[in-house]
Formats: C-alpha cells, structure tokens, sequence
C-alpha cells in the first residue's frame, strides 16, 4: 500500500473510531442540592417570609439571578465537554424558579427540559429533574406523598421519573430529599425510615414488574449510607463481590469511613448525605446499560470550596452563612454517575 492510501485508511479507521467512541459516551446523571433556591415573590401558602426582598435574608432580585448564574456554572463543570444528561435538584421552591433557571438564565444554551414536585413542604421546598431531551425520552412522571407514622411536619415528596435512554432501555429515576435531622438525629429518624419505607415499596413493586429493572435513586437523604433509613428500611447493600439484579447499592457505602470524603460538612467533619442507590442490574457490565466503573463520585472542584477558619479544613462555599450573603454556591457538593450506553451504530 502506498503512502496515500496509508494516510487515507489511517483517517478512515479514526473517523469510524470517533463515530464509535461519540456512540458509547457516558450517559452522566448528577444531583445538587442547591442551597435555598426561592424566588423573590410572597407565596402566601408557604412560609418563605425570610428569603424576600425585606425578610431575614433580605433576598434581593440580584442575589436569585446570581444563584441561577452559579448554579449554571457548576452544572456545566459536572458536565465537561457535554451537558449532563439528568440533573436532580432539591431545595428549589418552585417550578418557576426552575423555569427561570433552565429558559431565562445561562443555563437555557443547555435546553433543558425539566418536571418538578408539588409537595407539602411548610417552606414550599421541592424537587426537580432537568433532562436532555435527545439524551432521555420521558415517558412517565409521578410524585409520591411520605405518609408519617408519628406526627411530624410535611415534607418533599419523592419525583419518579420513567424514560428511555437512545439505546432504548428503561430508566426508572427516583429524586429525594429525605426529612431533615433539625431536632436532632434519632428525634427525627423515624421520619427518614418512614420515607425510606415508601422507597422501598416504589422500588419493589418495579422488580415485580419489570423484567430488567434499571433503578437510579438519587438525592439528599439527611442520613448516612450505613444509618437504619438506607442501610436496613431500603435495605441499600455496600458493593461487595457478585451482586443481584433485583437488590438496590448505596455506592458510596463503602466509602463512609473515608476521613475528608463527603458531600457537606457539620462541625468540622464532612458527611455523606447526597447519595446515588442503583439497582444491581446497573452494575452488571454484561447487560445493555450499566453505571461505569460501578462508581460515583463527589464533584470537588476548588472553587466549590472555602477555608473554614474554626476547623481548620475546606469547605463547601455556600450561599449564605445565616443571615449573611456569601455570594457562593451551595453549603453542598453536587454528586455524579456515568452511565455506559451500548453503540447505536
């Protein structure tokens, strides 16, 4: 073979393999709680007094568009060279505020659409999914209420989304944000069991009917990996050795004894309390689709950070420090997965 026709199989072979390589890309998923996503407006059937203009917060129409603006920057750092194709989000108040973020921020470049929750939250607080349209084609969306079985306040209701990804497989999303510890931790554990609880039920009535279930629970769950609402109520298991197609995987549950590693810090320490749970089926490399590396990950980047002067370790840069504007991003780091898609070539 001659020289040129060296150089033009070489270009050859590299384009197919390019094709072959944008086919089988990461289908990435994060999360994000925000921090305090409210709009500037009264919402009278809430108690949202103190992130208005003249509340505690004294939230002002530029500090809200400069949360989306920060927000925007962090989903695309997620995201790389690609928007991230699912984004869970908690603490939003609204659907308008997710409106504004995905039609009238920066992050409209993205196109997004999106779905919320309406749930009973006193603060009005809920949960969202953004979604890329070509990367994930929603078929079903329900919201599921926590019924407590002690009096407590509402809470958020948990997002269930069902869609197809371009490989054609099912994906059942689930978006959390479990009832917080304020109170204390064991006061207010019964009322993240009860929603574990129905977790549980939601994520059990698919194994029954689905042959494949291709379960991805994501969210803010005030609890630990290892602490009774995920470990024994969902029953989420640590990776360990050959693992189940119909049994659910905390994937960071192996990593809660790691000093330094977490998602958000109380008292100088830092805490798991985002967390990705996936069905074993997603961590079989044999089947269609499947979570890459059987890993997820914190996303970390320095200028998520700040120096915390009392402890004496980084931080994550938040919003607003009590009445105090920060003017950073979330008192949480986002987390992520990458899913693998088979080659649609």
């Amino acid at each position: 073979m001659n020289t040129s026709r060296l150089k033009i199989a070489s270009a050859l072979l590299l384009f197919l393999l390019s094709l072959s390589l944008k086919a089988q890309q990461d289908f990435r998923i994060m999360f994000y709680n925000v921090e305090n996503l409210f709009d500037t407006q009264n919402d009278s059937l809430t108690l949202d007094d103190d992130f208005l203009p003249d509340g505690e917060m004294q939230w002002s129409p530029w500090k809200y568009w400069e949360k989306l603006k920060n927000i925007t920057r962090v989903i695309t750092a997620v995201g790389g060279m690609r928007s991230p194709a699912l984004v869970g989000m908690c603490e939003i108040e609204n659907d308008s505020v997710i409106f504004d973020l995905t039609r009238r921020s920066p992050l409209r470049a993205q196109r997004y659409d999106y779905i919320t929750t309406n749930s009973p939250d006193e603060r009005g607080i809920d949960v969202a999914l953004l979604y890329q349209r070509d990367q994930f084609n929603l078929f079903e969306k329900n919201e599921y209420e926590i019924i407590f079985t002690q009096p407590t306040k509402p809470t958020r209701n948990i997002l269930h989304a069902v869609g197809s990804t371009l490989s054609g497989d099912t994906l059942d999303v689930f978006v959390c944000h479990f009832p917080s510890r304020s109170g204390g931790q064991m006061v207010t554990e019964r009322a993240r069991m009860d929603a574990a609880a129905l977790l549980r039920r939601k994520t059990d009535s698919l194994f029954c009917l689905r042959q494949q279930a291709n379960i991805v629970i994501m969210g803010d769950f005030n609890d630990h990996p290892n602490d009774k609402s995920l470990a024994e109520t969902l029953n989420a298991h640590e990776i360990t050795g050959s693992v189940q197609d119909k049994t659910l995987y905390n994937l960071f549950r192996h990593r809660i004894k790691e000093r330094g590693f977490g998602t958000y810090v109380f008292q100088g320490n830092w805490e798991i309390l985002d967390q990705f749970i996936v069905s074993g089926n997603l961590l079989n490399k044999l089947n269609s689709i499947h979570i890459k590396d059987n890993k997820a990950h914190v996303f970390n980047a320095p200028f998520l950070l700040e120096k915390d002067k009392i402890y004496g370790i980084k931080r994550p840069y938040r919003t607003n420090l009590g009445p105090r504007y920060m003017g950073g991003f979330s008192d949480h780091l986002p987390v992520f997965v990458d899913l693998t898609l088979p080659s649609t070539l």
